[in-house]
């Protein structure tokens, strides 16, 4: 039985919200890449870039942990920590005495982020049946742009009128009053907005079913064959996202001579603007595309990737700042559109009883393959090599990867 819609509608704006605290917390430290590279700190590339794996890697490894708490225990309650803890971590960057301790601060934030974004798709994928999920995730994932643009832009600007210090405290803040809103969320049954038969659903057998321990759901997982093929396909992904996110503000800086403030606020507008075009593109078109023999969310996502692809390459070697930023925008427009579709799929074709576990595993796989080890490796090869070059090795391959995976995916219409 599905939700009331009133109730759906005000958890979806919660998570919603929430979500966009979460990416508005994750990219505050993009924006302030120089003025911490001048700080008392003097970091260099390859250190700043450890600071989204530092976040990264503690997000990854806590995930298994909330994954399986979120298939058991109260999500709302979980969600309401896990806001609290992110929130409280970022804002003690401000309070940083050395590179050590602000490393520290944004490992603590991956604790916090591991607890909701396992949980809230889960919750998500409850309250809506799958003939409307598509646009309820877009809903959800426009909050990835907006609150990572909101980073960006808010940062800069924070950061050149009060410092580096005063941006984190201002990201962090919000956080703690939206995580006692969380304790007031109802939460929806598991599985009841599934009908009450679903050939689409992973559903373990007599045998499987009997498989006990914290790592049962995990090998049952790692036989759906379709969820895998999703998350390989999502890690190539992220391994280029991650990387664009976290180095395109300092590129405009250095490469293109854009200004420090300018260059947060104007990749910040354009994830903004093309994020949300992009990711409802995204929701509405996979609840409408009927490919033959295929599923739409992967088939949409796999050509919308591979044709990013040229259009990355082109932003970071063409010279002229109108085709190099058309170039940005058309890049970003193609990728926004898997966001939504992507993690429908994923917990869409596992057990309702699974699907935070299978978010878990997602994140674990995406960010241990993806955009943990890409930022660092960006810096190590701009060190040496230079940021432009840096960007045309590592990112464009990836996604080209990422894209025929999905494509080829696409074809499998069962999950084993």
């Amino acid at each position: 039985m599905n939700p009331p819609r009133r109730a759906a509608f005000w958890a979806v704006a919660l998570l919603t919200l929430a979500n966009l605290l979460n990416y508005l917390d994750r990219f505050i430290v993009p924006a302030l890449v120089e003025s911490l590279k001048r700080s008392e700190m003097k970091p260099n590339d390859a250190q700043l870039g450890l600071l989204a794996t530092a976040f990264l890697i503690v997000y990854m490894l806590a995930s298994p942990v909330f994954g399986r708490l979120g298939d058991r225990g109260n999500r709302p309650r979980l969600l309401a920590a896990g806001v609290a803890l992110w929130s409280l971590a970022t804002a003690a960057g401000a309070f940083a005495g050395s590179y050590a301790a602000l490393f520290a601060a944004r490992a603590a934030v991956g604790v916090g982020e591991a607890a909701y974004a396992t949980i809230a798709p889960a919750m998500l994928a409850d309250l809506y049946p799958r003939e409307k999920r598509g646009r309820a995730f877009a809903v959800f994932f426009l909050a990835t742009p907006v609150g990572s643009a909101l980073g960006y832009i808010l940062g800069g600007l924070i950061d050149q009128r009060y410092g580096w210090r005063a941006a984190f405290l201002v990201a962090g803040a919000p956080g703690l009053l939206l995580a006692l809103a969380f304790l007031a969320l109802r939460d929806p049954p598991r599985g009841g907005a599934e009908p009450e038969e679903s050939g689409d659903l992973w559903s373990p057998g007599p045998q499987e079913a009997r498989v006990a321990g914290f790592f049962g759901p995990w090998r049952r997982l790692l036989r759906n064959g379709l969820y895998v093929r999703t998350v390989a396909g999502y890690a190539a992904y992220t391994f280029a996202l991650g990387a664009l996110a976290f180095w395109t503000p300092a590129f405009l800086e250095r490469v293109r001579g854009v200004p420090r403030a300018e260059a947060t606020v104007v990749f910040g507008a354009i994830a903004v603007a093309t994020g949300i075009v992009g990711t409802l593109a995204g929701g509405w078109l996979t609840d409408r595309l009927k490919p033959e023999g295929r599923r739409p969310e992967l088939w949409l996502s796999g050509w919308a990737t591979l044709a990013a692809a040229p259009f990355a390459a082109a932003a970071f070697f063409l010279p002229e700042r109108s085709a190099y930023l058309t170039a940005i925008v058309v890049a970003e427009l193609l990728l926004f559109c898997s966001t939504g579709p992507i993690n429908a799929v994923i917990v869409g074709v596992v057990s309702p009883a699974e699907r935070a576990t299978a978010s878990a595993l997602a994140i674990f796989a995406i960010h241990a393959f993806g955009d943990v080890p890409s930022p660092p490796l960006v810096g190590l090869l701009s060190d040496s090599r230079g940021l432009q070059t840096a960007f045309l090795v590592l990112l464009p391959p990836a996604l080209l990867v990422g894209g025929w995976i999905w494509l080829a995916a696409s074809s499998r219409r069962s999950p084993g």
